[in-house]
């Protein structure tokens, strides 16, 4: 079946243009020495992290439990979770997915260190966990190399716990001095600091210029959108994932509107970005709006307009949650649908 043929809205992954992808970042950051781990949270699919593992990715990188999960019932064996696990079910349900897999995480606080402590130290395991350290996103994160030397000693002292290493978001100029001093500080009491993981998709082919980085987490580079477009990472040439809509009124000389909406596309801009999503066959024209159902499209600027039955392909803003508002993904090579993968962790949010 041809991709023409498939109803809208739909979203849909060029085959070659995934693969081409995959390999690109891979062979960037094979040739720097750096360990790749994908953040899957991008596409939620095991197929895809298989893809990227076969092409030399240590595991995977997963934003929940929930999502780890998935994965692991995918057949994932090497899972990294950077994010603070706290309470006694999720707790319960990590130690259990740690027995089954090799699984790390993160850690901000005393409170977390020590809940994962007794969780793992029950259960007779011994979790590697990594200090997630802030560099400026004001998320998560300790605030200092002093923060980060004192939490890292905790949980080498912890029962059940292994000290893994360093980990931040976003990479940037405040990485390199924040580790070199942290190195410094546990330096003096013997404890190493193995990994120290960076994330960035916008960033992933400058780690090279941040010596004390060893492993990189990036997510959207296996598709490619709007915002990777923006910070002149990727281009619309390597965006592998789109969206097909169809045109389903011209209530108006200049407006169109469309059968995707927020539903669909997401309704997140960002980054300075006008519209949501690019219309490759229209680049002049502007989805405005959205309706839940709807996409409100401004073509006042295009010499030729679309009628009404023509489908057009979108390159949505952030194509993260836009994967996560569909079922499946149709993948295909030259126009032609080679398989459709279920979103198999799509809503994994716990």
């Amino acid at each position: 079946m041809q991709i023409t043929e498939w109803d809208t809205p739909a979203a849909m992954v060029d085959l070659d243009i995934l693969e081409a992808n995959i390999a690109r970042l891979q062979k960037y950051l094979d040739e720097h020495g750096v360990r790749n781990r994908p953040h899957v949270k991008t596409h939620k699919i095991p197929e895809i992290a298989h893809m990227q593992i076969r092409a030399g990715a240590v595991g995977i990188t997963c934003q929940k439990i929930s999502e780890a999960e998935v994965m692991a019932q995918g057949g994932i064996q090497d899972i990294f979770l950077p994010y603070n696990i706290v309470g006694a079910a999720k707790l319960e349900r990590l130690t259990h997915l740690a027995s089954r897999v090799r699984l790390s995480m993160t850690a901000d606080s005393e409170f977390t260190v020590r809940g994962l402590s007794a969780a793992a130290h029950a259960r007779g395991l011994e979790l590697p966990v990594l200090v997630e350290f802030d560099t400026g996103g004001c998320r998560c994160g300790v605030q200092t190399p002093e923060e980060a030397f004192n939490l890292a000693n905790l949980i080498a002292h912890s029962p059940g716990l292994r000290f893994g290493g360093l980990m931040t978001f976003p990479l940037n100029d405040n990485t390199d001095p924040f580790v070199t001093r942290a190195k410094e500080l546990l330096g003096r009491v013997d404890i190493p600091i193995d990994i120290v993981s960076a994330g960035s998709s916008a960033q992933m082919y400058n780690v090279h210029r941040h010596p004390v980085v060893n492993e990189h987490r990036a997510g959207q580079y296996v598709y490619g959108d709007r915002r990777t477009v923006k910070s002149g990472t990727m281009s619309l040439d390597d965006c592998s994932f789109k969206i097909i809509a169809t045109v389903v009124s011209r209530p108006t000389a200049t407006r169109g509107i469309l059968d995707a909406g927020s539903k669909s596309l997401s309704s997140d801009i960002g980054q300075s970005l006008e519209g949501h999503g690019q219309i490759l066959e229209y680049p002049d024209a502007c989805i405005y709006t959205l309706s839940e159902e709807h996409g409100h499209v401004d073509f006042s600027k295009c010499a030729k307009k679309p009628e009404i039955g023509e489908r057009v392909t979108i390159i949505a803003n952030h194509c993260c949650p836009a994967n996560n508002l569909f079922n499946e993904i149709v993948a295909v090579r030259k126009n032609e649908v080679q398989v459709v993968w279920p979103v198999a962790a799509r809503g994994t949010v716990k």
